[in-house]
Protein backbone atom coordinates (compact mmCIF):
# COMPACT_ATOMS: atom_id res chain seq x y z
CA UNK A 1 0.00 0.00 0.00
CA UNK A 2 1.35 3.42 -0.97
CA UNK A 3 0.55 6.31 1.40
CA UNK A 4 1.56 9.97 1.14
CA UNK A 5 1.67 12.27 4.18
CA UNK A 6 1.56 15.99 3.36
CA UNK A 7 2.57 17.85 6.53
CA UNK A 8 5.12 20.63 7.03
CA UNK A 9 5.62 19.86 10.74
CA UNK A 10 8.27 17.12 10.82
CA UNK A 11 7.41 15.77 14.29
CA UNK A 12 3.69 15.63 13.46
CA UNK A 13 4.40 13.79 10.20
CA UNK A 14 6.70 11.32 11.96
CA UNK A 15 4.08 10.70 14.66
CA UNK A 16 1.39 10.15 12.03
CA UNK A 17 3.58 7.71 10.09
CA UNK A 18 4.44 5.78 13.27
CA UNK A 19 0.74 5.34 14.13
CA UNK A 20 -0.21 4.37 10.58
CA UNK A 21 2.42 1.63 10.67
CA UNK A 22 0.94 0.38 13.95
CA UNK A 23 -2.51 0.08 12.37
CA UNK A 24 -1.70 -1.39 8.94
CA UNK A 25 -0.26 -4.85 8.42
CA UNK A 26 1.51 -5.90 5.26
CA UNK A 27 3.82 -4.09 2.83
CA UNK A 28 3.61 -0.32 3.33
CA UNK A 29 5.42 2.49 1.52
CA UNK A 30 5.00 5.93 3.14
CA UNK A 31 6.30 9.16 1.61
CA UNK A 32 6.38 12.46 3.54
CA UNK A 33 5.92 15.75 1.69
CA UNK A 34 6.62 19.12 3.35
CA UNK A 35 5.38 21.79 0.92
CA UNK A 36 3.07 22.63 -1.99
CA UNK A 37 6.06 22.85 -4.32
CA UNK A 38 7.34 19.44 -3.26
CA UNK A 39 3.85 17.93 -3.55
CA UNK A 40 3.28 19.15 -7.10
CA UNK A 41 6.67 17.76 -8.17
CA UNK A 42 5.95 14.40 -6.51
CA UNK A 43 2.48 13.81 -7.98
CA UNK A 44 3.68 14.91 -11.40
CA UNK A 45 5.76 11.73 -11.62
CA UNK A 46 4.05 9.39 -9.13
CA UNK A 47 0.54 8.22 -10.01
CA UNK A 48 0.19 5.08 -7.88
CA UNK A 49 -0.77 6.55 -4.52
CA UNK A 50 -3.47 4.63 -2.63
CA UNK A 51 -4.21 7.07 0.21
CA UNK A 52 -3.20 10.61 1.20
CA UNK A 53 -3.12 12.17 4.66
CA UNK A 54 -2.81 15.94 4.29
CA UNK A 55 -2.62 19.05 6.42
CA UNK A 56 -4.40 22.07 4.91
CA UNK A 57 -2.13 25.03 5.67
CA UNK A 58 1.46 24.45 4.57
CA UNK A 59 4.33 26.90 4.81
CA UNK A 60 4.05 27.90 1.14
CA UNK A 61 0.26 27.72 0.64
CA UNK A 62 -2.81 25.47 0.87
CA UNK A 63 -2.44 21.76 0.15
CA UNK A 64 -5.43 22.06 -2.20
CA UNK A 65 -3.08 23.78 -4.64
CA UNK A 66 -1.25 20.48 -5.07
CA UNK A 67 -4.39 18.62 -6.14
CA UNK A 68 -5.53 21.39 -8.45
CA UNK A 69 -2.15 21.36 -10.22
CA UNK A 70 -1.86 17.56 -10.27
CA UNK A 71 -5.30 15.87 -10.01
CA UNK A 72 -5.21 12.61 -8.05
CA UNK A 73 -7.84 9.90 -7.67
CA UNK A 74 -6.60 8.65 -4.29
CA UNK A 75 -8.76 9.39 -1.22
CA UNK A 76 -7.55 12.34 0.84
CA UNK A 77 -7.95 12.37 4.63
CA UNK A 78 -7.30 15.85 6.00
CA UNK A 79 -5.54 16.22 9.35
CA UNK A 80 -6.82 19.63 10.27
CA UNK A 81 -7.65 22.10 13.00
CA UNK A 82 -10.09 24.13 10.86
CA UNK A 83 -13.59 24.85 12.09
CA UNK A 84 -16.77 22.88 11.50
CA UNK A 85 -17.97 25.15 8.69
CA UNK A 86 -15.04 24.22 6.48
CA UNK A 87 -15.20 20.56 7.49
CA UNK A 88 -18.80 20.35 6.28
CA UNK A 89 -17.57 21.51 2.88
CA UNK A 90 -14.92 18.78 2.88
CA UNK A 91 -17.58 16.14 3.52
CA UNK A 92 -19.74 17.29 0.64
CA UNK A 93 -16.77 16.72 -1.66
CA UNK A 94 -16.28 13.13 -0.54
CA UNK A 95 -13.29 13.88 1.72
CA UNK A 96 -12.82 12.50 5.20
CA UNK A 97 -10.94 14.31 7.98
CA UNK A 98 -9.44 13.83 11.42
CA UNK A 99 -9.02 16.73 13.82
CA UNK A 100 -5.64 17.68 15.24
CA UNK A 101 -4.42 16.57 17.65
CA UNK A 102 -5.45 13.12 16.42
CA UNK A 103 -5.53 9.92 18.50
CA UNK A 104 -4.80 6.35 17.50
CA UNK A 105 -8.55 5.65 17.62
CA UNK A 106 -9.54 8.52 15.31
CA UNK A 107 -6.78 7.49 12.92
CA UNK A 108 -8.02 3.89 12.98
CA UNK A 109 -11.58 5.06 12.28
CA UNK A 110 -10.36 7.03 9.27
CA UNK A 111 -8.46 4.04 7.91
CA UNK A 112 -11.57 1.87 8.29
CA UNK A 113 -13.33 4.25 5.88
CA UNK A 114 -10.57 3.79 3.32
CA UNK A 115 -12.46 1.27 1.16
CA UNK A 116 -15.54 3.51 0.94
CA UNK A 117 -13.40 6.53 0.11
CA UNK A 118 -11.58 4.57 -2.58
CA UNK A 119 -14.89 3.80 -4.26
CA UNK A 120 -15.84 7.46 -4.24
CA UNK A 121 -12.53 8.58 -5.68
CA UNK A 122 -12.48 5.86 -8.35
CA UNK A 123 -15.25 7.64 -10.23
CA UNK A 124 -14.66 10.27 -12.89
CA UNK A 125 -15.83 13.05 -10.59
CA UNK A 126 -12.87 14.47 -8.70
CA UNK A 127 -13.41 16.57 -5.58
CA UNK A 128 -13.57 20.29 -6.20
CA UNK A 129 -10.37 21.37 -4.48
CA UNK A 130 -10.42 24.70 -6.31
CA UNK A 131 -13.81 25.45 -4.74
CA UNK A 132 -12.44 24.61 -1.30
CA UNK A 133 -9.51 26.97 -1.86
CA UNK A 134 -11.96 29.77 -2.70
CA UNK A 135 -14.00 28.91 0.38
CA UNK A 136 -11.04 29.28 2.71
CA UNK A 137 -9.70 32.35 0.93
CA UNK A 138 -13.10 34.05 1.17
CA UNK A 139 -13.47 33.53 4.92
CA UNK A 140 -11.26 36.21 6.45
CA UNK A 141 -12.01 35.06 9.96
CA UNK A 142 -11.13 31.42 9.20
CA UNK A 143 -8.70 30.25 11.83
CA UNK A 144 -7.30 27.13 13.41
CA UNK A 145 -8.66 25.92 16.74
CA UNK A 146 -5.22 25.42 18.25
CA UNK A 147 -1.49 25.75 17.66
CA UNK A 148 0.82 22.77 18.12
CA UNK A 149 3.91 23.30 20.25
CA UNK A 150 6.76 21.02 21.22
CA UNK A 151 7.73 20.30 24.83
CA UNK A 152 10.33 17.61 25.54
CA UNK A 153 9.10 14.55 23.60
CA UNK A 154 5.46 15.69 23.42
CA UNK A 155 3.37 17.63 20.93
CA UNK A 156 0.88 19.83 22.81
CA UNK A 157 -2.13 21.67 21.32
CA UNK A 158 -2.56 25.17 22.75
CA UNK A 159 -6.07 26.51 22.28
CA UNK A 160 -6.03 29.71 20.23
CA UNK A 161 -8.30 31.41 22.80
CA UNK A 162 -5.59 30.88 25.44
CA UNK A 163 -2.85 32.63 23.43
CA UNK A 164 -2.06 36.28 24.19
CA UNK A 165 0.68 36.80 21.61
CA UNK A 166 3.42 35.37 19.49
CA UNK A 167 6.75 37.14 19.37
CA UNK A 168 10.21 36.74 17.93
CA UNK A 169 13.24 36.79 20.23
CA UNK A 170 16.75 35.74 19.22
CA UNK A 171 15.26 34.52 15.92
CA UNK A 172 13.07 32.01 17.80
CA UNK A 173 9.25 32.16 17.72
CA UNK A 174 7.70 32.31 21.20
CA UNK A 175 4.07 31.71 22.19
CA UNK A 176 2.85 33.48 25.34
CA UNK A 177 -0.43 32.42 26.96
CA UNK A 178 -2.73 34.57 29.08
CA UNK A 179 -1.66 32.48 32.07
CA UNK A 180 1.96 33.51 31.52
CA UNK A 181 3.32 30.26 30.09
CA UNK A 182 5.78 30.31 27.19
CA UNK A 183 6.01 27.69 24.44
CA UNK A 184 7.88 27.42 21.16
CA UNK A 185 5.79 26.67 18.04
CA UNK A 186 7.78 25.40 15.10
CA UNK A 187 6.34 28.05 12.76
CA UNK A 188 7.31 31.51 11.61
CA UNK A 189 5.24 34.58 12.49
CA UNK A 190 4.19 34.77 8.82
CA UNK A 191 2.80 31.23 9.00
CA UNK A 192 1.08 31.90 12.33
CA UNK A 193 -0.48 35.11 11.02
CA UNK A 194 -2.20 33.11 8.25
CA UNK A 195 -3.20 30.39 10.70
CA UNK A 196 -4.72 32.57 13.43
CA UNK A 197 -7.19 34.69 11.46
CA UNK A 198 -8.47 38.15 12.29
CA UNK A 199 -8.38 37.78 16.06
CA UNK A 200 -4.62 38.52 15.90
CA UNK A 201 -2.83 41.54 14.43
CA UNK A 202 0.74 41.64 13.12
CA UNK A 203 1.99 44.71 14.97
CA UNK A 204 5.43 44.59 13.35
CA UNK A 205 8.09 42.10 12.32
CA UNK A 206 8.46 40.95 15.93
CA UNK A 207 4.91 40.75 17.36
CA UNK A 208 1.59 39.06 16.54
CA UNK A 209 -0.93 40.14 19.21
CA UNK A 210 -4.38 38.86 20.20
CA UNK A 211 -7.20 41.40 20.43
CA UNK A 212 -8.13 40.14 23.90
CA UNK A 213 -4.64 41.01 25.17
CA UNK A 214 -5.03 44.73 24.34
CA UNK A 215 -6.43 47.06 27.02
CA UNK A 216 -5.96 50.31 25.11
CA UNK A 217 -3.56 52.22 22.88
CA UNK A 218 -1.30 55.18 23.62
CA UNK A 219 0.17 57.70 21.21
CA UNK A 220 3.89 57.31 20.73
CA UNK A 221 6.59 59.37 19.00
CA UNK A 222 6.01 60.37 15.35
CA UNK A 223 2.38 59.22 15.28
CA UNK A 224 3.27 55.68 16.27
CA UNK A 225 1.03 53.72 18.64
CA UNK A 226 2.01 51.82 21.77
CA UNK A 227 -0.15 48.91 22.97
CA UNK A 228 -1.08 48.58 26.63
CA UNK A 229 -1.53 44.89 27.37
CA UNK A 230 -3.33 42.99 30.12
CA UNK A 231 -0.47 40.51 30.49
CA UNK A 232 2.96 41.02 32.10
CA UNK A 233 5.37 41.80 29.27
CA UNK A 234 8.46 43.94 29.55
CA UNK A 235 8.94 44.99 25.91
CA UNK A 236 6.90 47.73 24.27
CA UNK A 237 4.72 46.62 21.36
CA UNK A 238 4.76 49.46 18.83
CA UNK A 239 2.58 50.04 15.77
CA UNK A 240 4.33 52.11 13.10
CA UNK A 241 2.59 55.18 11.69
CA UNK A 242 2.33 53.36 8.37
CA UNK A 243 0.22 50.59 9.97
CA UNK A 244 -1.64 52.79 12.47
CA UNK A 245 -4.76 53.30 10.34
CA UNK A 246 -4.97 49.59 9.48
CA UNK A 247 -4.54 48.67 13.14
CA UNK A 248 -7.23 51.06 14.37
CA UNK A 249 -9.65 49.75 11.75
CA UNK A 250 -8.93 46.19 12.87
CA UNK A 251 -9.27 47.16 16.54
CA UNK A 252 -12.72 48.64 15.91
CA UNK A 253 -13.93 45.51 14.13
CA UNK A 254 -12.23 42.82 16.22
Amino acid sequence: MNIVIIEDEGLVADDLELNIRKLIDGPLDIVQIRSVKEGIAYFNTNKNTDLIFSDIQLGDGLSFEIFVAEPVTAPVIFCTAYDEYALEAFKTNGIDYILKPFTLQTLDNALQKYKKLKKIFSTDQLPQFDALMQLLAGRETQKAASVLVYHLDKIIPINLDDIAMFYLANEVTHLLTFSGKTFYPNKTLDELEKLCGNSFFRANRQFLVCRKAIIDVSSFFSRKLSLNLNIPFSDKVIISKGKAAQFLSWLAKA
